[in-house]
Protein backbone atom coordinates (compact mmCIF):
# COMPACT_ATOMS: atom_id res chain seq x y z
CA UNK A 1 0.00 0.00 0.00
CA UNK A 2 1.57 3.26 -1.10
CA UNK A 3 1.67 6.22 1.27
CA UNK A 4 1.24 9.76 0.34
CA UNK A 5 3.12 12.31 1.56
CA UNK A 6 1.95 15.68 0.57
CA UNK A 7 4.64 18.67 -0.26
CA UNK A 8 3.62 21.63 0.63
CA UNK A 9 5.66 24.55 -1.42
CA UNK A 10 5.79 27.46 -3.25
CA UNK A 11 7.98 27.70 -6.55
CA UNK A 12 9.80 30.97 -5.05
CA UNK A 13 10.32 29.60 -1.87
CA UNK A 14 14.27 29.51 -1.31
CA UNK A 15 13.79 26.85 1.64
CA UNK A 16 11.47 25.26 -0.47
CA UNK A 17 14.89 25.00 -3.51
CA UNK A 18 17.46 24.12 -0.51
CA UNK A 19 14.85 20.61 -0.15
CA UNK A 20 15.30 19.69 -3.75
CA UNK A 21 17.35 17.01 -3.08
CA UNK A 22 15.16 15.69 -0.14
CA UNK A 23 12.02 15.29 -2.66
CA UNK A 24 14.11 13.90 -5.15
CA UNK A 25 15.15 11.08 -2.52
CA UNK A 26 11.64 10.39 -1.41
CA UNK A 27 10.18 10.10 -5.18
CA UNK A 28 12.48 7.56 -5.53
CA UNK A 29 11.63 5.54 -2.40
CA UNK A 30 9.28 2.34 -2.91
CA UNK A 31 5.92 2.41 -1.24
CA UNK A 32 5.87 6.40 -1.34
CA UNK A 33 3.85 8.92 -3.47
CA UNK A 34 5.23 12.57 -3.67
CA UNK A 35 1.97 14.91 -3.94
CA UNK A 36 2.79 18.32 -4.68
CA UNK A 37 0.52 21.01 -3.28
CA UNK A 38 1.66 24.64 -4.18
CA UNK A 39 0.24 27.12 -1.53
CA UNK A 40 -0.05 30.39 -3.68
CA UNK A 41 2.26 32.10 -0.76
CA UNK A 42 3.87 34.41 -3.51
CA UNK A 43 1.06 34.87 -6.21
CA UNK A 44 -1.74 36.88 -6.16
CA UNK A 45 -1.50 39.25 -2.79
CA UNK A 46 1.51 38.14 -2.37
CA UNK A 47 2.90 39.00 -5.21
CA UNK A 48 5.32 42.17 -5.30
CA UNK A 49 7.35 43.91 -7.67
CA UNK A 50 11.58 43.47 -7.25
CA UNK A 51 13.15 46.67 -5.69
CA UNK A 52 16.74 47.10 -4.27
CA UNK A 53 15.84 46.40 -0.93
CA UNK A 54 13.78 43.66 -1.47
CA UNK A 55 16.70 42.20 -3.39
CA UNK A 56 19.45 42.44 -0.11
CA UNK A 57 17.05 40.62 1.84
CA UNK A 58 16.09 37.85 -0.63
CA UNK A 59 20.35 37.50 -1.32
CA UNK A 60 20.57 37.42 2.48
CA UNK A 61 18.79 34.78 3.20
CA UNK A 62 19.71 32.61 0.21
CA UNK A 63 23.23 32.99 0.91
CA UNK A 64 22.33 31.72 4.49
CA UNK A 65 20.41 29.38 2.91
CA UNK A 66 23.32 28.12 0.99
CA UNK A 67 25.66 27.95 3.66
CA UNK A 68 23.54 25.55 5.47
CA UNK A 69 22.01 23.09 2.84
CA UNK A 70 24.66 23.40 0.10
CA UNK A 71 22.12 24.22 -2.81
CA UNK A 72 23.84 26.94 -5.05
CA UNK A 73 22.29 30.41 -5.89
CA UNK A 74 24.89 32.39 -7.91
CA UNK A 75 25.67 35.63 -9.38
CA UNK A 76 24.22 35.15 -12.43
CA UNK A 77 20.59 34.73 -10.10
CA UNK A 78 22.05 38.08 -8.18
CA UNK A 79 22.36 40.15 -11.27
CA UNK A 80 19.91 38.90 -13.37
CA UNK A 81 16.83 37.96 -11.33
CA UNK A 82 17.72 40.22 -8.23
CA UNK A 83 19.25 43.11 -9.92
CA UNK A 84 16.83 44.07 -12.10
CA UNK A 85 14.06 46.97 -10.66
CA UNK A 86 10.38 46.65 -11.36
CA UNK A 87 11.06 42.91 -12.51
CA UNK A 88 7.64 40.98 -10.53
CA UNK A 89 8.18 38.52 -7.41
CA UNK A 90 5.09 36.24 -8.55
CA UNK A 91 4.84 32.47 -8.00
CA UNK A 92 1.77 32.21 -9.58
CA UNK A 93 3.16 31.72 -13.39
CA UNK A 94 5.07 28.82 -12.22
CA UNK A 95 2.33 27.29 -10.13
CA UNK A 96 0.15 27.90 -13.16
CA UNK A 97 2.67 25.85 -15.04
CA UNK A 98 3.63 23.06 -12.73
CA UNK A 99 -0.91 22.52 -12.69
CA UNK A 100 -0.33 21.75 -16.16
CA UNK A 101 2.41 19.56 -15.86
CA UNK A 102 0.08 17.84 -13.49
CA UNK A 103 -2.79 17.45 -16.03
CA UNK A 104 -0.57 16.48 -19.03
CA UNK A 105 2.42 14.04 -17.05
CA UNK A 106 1.83 14.24 -13.09
CA UNK A 107 4.85 11.79 -13.07
CA UNK A 108 6.79 14.65 -14.15
CA UNK A 109 5.18 17.23 -11.77
CA UNK A 110 8.50 17.48 -9.62
CA UNK A 111 10.90 17.00 -12.55
CA UNK A 112 9.23 20.49 -13.80
CA UNK A 113 9.48 22.21 -10.21
CA UNK A 114 13.51 21.23 -9.46
CA UNK A 115 14.08 22.41 -13.78
CA UNK A 116 11.93 25.89 -12.83
CA UNK A 117 14.17 26.15 -9.36
CA UNK A 118 17.17 25.47 -11.31
CA UNK A 119 16.81 28.02 -13.89
CA UNK A 120 16.36 30.63 -11.60
CA UNK A 121 19.31 30.13 -8.66
CA UNK A 122 21.32 28.51 -10.88
CA UNK A 123 20.95 30.06 -14.63
CA UNK A 124 19.86 33.32 -13.35
CA UNK A 125 16.55 32.93 -15.52
CA UNK A 126 13.60 35.08 -14.26
CA UNK A 127 10.88 32.49 -13.43
CA UNK A 128 8.24 34.27 -13.09
CA UNK A 129 7.91 35.00 -17.00
CA UNK A 130 5.87 32.90 -18.74
CA UNK A 131 8.01 32.74 -21.84
CA UNK A 132 11.14 31.57 -19.80
CA UNK A 133 8.98 29.07 -17.97
CA UNK A 134 7.67 27.84 -21.30
CA UNK A 135 11.44 27.28 -22.46
CA UNK A 136 12.39 25.21 -19.57
CA UNK A 137 8.84 22.89 -19.90
CA UNK A 138 9.86 22.37 -23.60
CA UNK A 139 13.01 21.44 -22.73
CA UNK A 140 12.12 19.18 -20.41
CA UNK A 141 9.86 17.49 -23.18
CA UNK A 142 6.99 19.25 -22.07
CA UNK A 143 5.44 21.12 -25.30
CA UNK A 144 1.75 20.72 -24.49
CA UNK A 145 2.35 22.00 -21.09
CA UNK A 146 4.63 24.61 -21.98
CA UNK A 147 2.06 25.82 -24.44
CA UNK A 148 -0.69 26.26 -21.51
CA UNK A 149 1.30 27.78 -19.16
CA UNK A 150 2.23 30.32 -21.59
CA UNK A 151 -1.51 30.84 -22.32
CA UNK A 152 -3.61 29.69 -20.07
CA UNK A 153 -7.01 29.08 -20.04
CA UNK A 154 -9.61 29.32 -17.94
CA UNK A 155 -9.78 25.92 -17.24
CA UNK A 156 -6.00 25.88 -16.17
CA UNK A 157 -6.42 28.93 -13.77
CA UNK A 158 -9.41 27.53 -12.44
CA UNK A 159 -7.74 24.01 -11.66
CA UNK A 160 -4.76 25.69 -9.94
CA UNK A 161 -6.89 28.19 -7.71
CA UNK A 162 -8.64 24.77 -6.64
CA UNK A 163 -4.80 23.23 -5.61
CA UNK A 164 -3.85 26.41 -3.76
CA UNK A 165 -6.90 26.75 -1.55
CA UNK A 166 -6.57 22.93 -0.87
CA UNK A 167 -2.69 23.09 -0.01
CA UNK A 168 -3.98 26.26 2.21
CA UNK A 169 -6.35 23.94 3.88
CA UNK A 170 -3.70 21.54 4.38
CA UNK A 171 -1.80 23.71 6.31
CA UNK A 172 -4.40 25.49 7.95
CA UNK A 173 -5.29 21.71 9.16
CA UNK A 174 -2.50 20.48 10.31
CA UNK A 175 -1.61 23.87 12.17
CA UNK A 176 1.36 25.35 10.48
CA UNK A 177 2.39 28.43 8.40
CA UNK A 178 4.46 28.57 5.84
CA UNK A 179 6.46 26.42 3.66
CA UNK A 180 8.26 23.75 2.84
CA UNK A 181 6.13 21.40 4.28
CA UNK A 182 5.24 17.66 4.80
CA UNK A 183 2.01 16.30 5.17
CA UNK A 184 1.99 12.18 5.97
CA UNK A 185 -1.33 10.50 5.38
CA UNK A 186 -1.67 8.18 8.01
CA UNK A 187 -3.16 4.68 7.54
CA UNK A 188 -6.34 5.54 8.74
CA UNK A 189 -6.57 8.98 6.99
CA UNK A 190 -5.35 11.39 9.18
CA UNK A 191 -2.67 13.89 8.38
CA UNK A 192 0.23 13.88 10.08
CA UNK A 193 2.82 17.20 9.80
CA UNK A 194 6.18 16.60 10.07
CA UNK A 195 7.40 20.12 9.10
CA UNK A 196 9.86 21.11 6.72
CA UNK A 197 13.13 21.10 8.84
CA UNK A 198 12.85 17.05 8.09
CA UNK A 199 13.69 17.91 4.89
CA UNK A 200 17.55 19.24 5.80
CA UNK A 201 17.89 16.42 7.43
CA UNK A 202 19.92 12.93 6.30
CA UNK A 203 18.00 11.00 3.90
CA UNK A 204 17.37 7.71 6.07
CA UNK A 205 16.23 9.86 9.12
CA UNK A 206 13.43 11.24 6.76
CA UNK A 207 12.20 7.98 5.27
CA UNK A 208 12.22 6.55 8.94
CA UNK A 209 10.17 9.76 9.92
CA UNK A 210 7.67 9.28 7.03
CA UNK A 211 7.25 5.39 7.75
CA UNK A 212 6.69 6.23 11.51
CA UNK A 213 4.01 9.02 10.34
CA UNK A 214 2.46 6.57 7.97
CA UNK A 215 2.05 4.28 10.82
CA UNK A 216 1.15 6.44 14.08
Amino acid sequence: MSTTVTYLFDPLCGWCYAAAPALKHLQGVDGLHVALAPTGLFAGAGARAMDAQFAAYAWANDQRIQQLTGQPFTQAYRDRVLGVAGARFDSGPATLALTAVAQAAPERELDALHALQHARYVDGRDNSDPAVIAEVLRALGLPDAAARAQAPDATLRSRTAQRVAQAQATLRAVGARGVPQLVVTAQGGALRLLGGDALLGPREQLVALVRAAAAA
